[in-house]
């Protein structure tokens, strides 16, 4: 019983933990992005072609599932049948717990062209969290270290 309750304590913080990371939103600004000056630019939507955002690895995904497979594994069958059992869901739980994490963090995006009214076109991707159409009128928001987001 112990087993089954430290697996299911593991389970909830591992998926809390997954939860916790922040999409790359046009909408969200991380910590270190506050209270910087930002450059604004207006311009013009030329294309917006949608795109996948690959998932984040953390390790958090694997640690968790290497854990838990590790708990599973030894919880069956006895002596050397128990070891390998336990090597074996530290080994799967690993693979698992990464593939769950890269799945769970995964976004759509769009890739947006946009013609600033200086005459420069750039494209941004980011997370398709608004609608856009060719030939809106959009703010840029540039920031620190290039971070760049297309805005209503």
């Amino acid at each position: 019983m112990k087993t089954v309750v430290r697996s299911l304590l593991f389970m909830a913080i591992g998926v809390w933990l997954v939860s916790c990371a922040s999409p790359p939103s046009a909408q969200y600004y991380s910590r270190s992005q506050i209270q910087r000056q930002l450059s604004v630019f207006y311009g013009t939507v030329l294309v917006v072609e949608p795109v996948h955002i690959e998932g984040t690895q953390t390790g958090l995904g694997t640690l968790g599932g290497a854990v838990l497979g590790g708990i599973a594994g030894n919880a069956v069958g006895g002596g050397h049948g128990r070891a390998l059992a336990t090597v074996a869901g530290v080994v799967g739980g690993a693979l698992v717990g990464a593939a769950v994490e890269q799945g769970a963090t995964q976004a759509n995006g769009l890739e947006i062209t946009v013609e600033l009214d200086s005459g420069e076109v750039i494209a941004v991707v980011q997370e398709a969290d608004d609608v856009y159409q060719v030939g809106d009128r959009v703010r840029i928001v540039r920031g620190p270290g290039g971070m760049t987001r297309v805005r209503q």
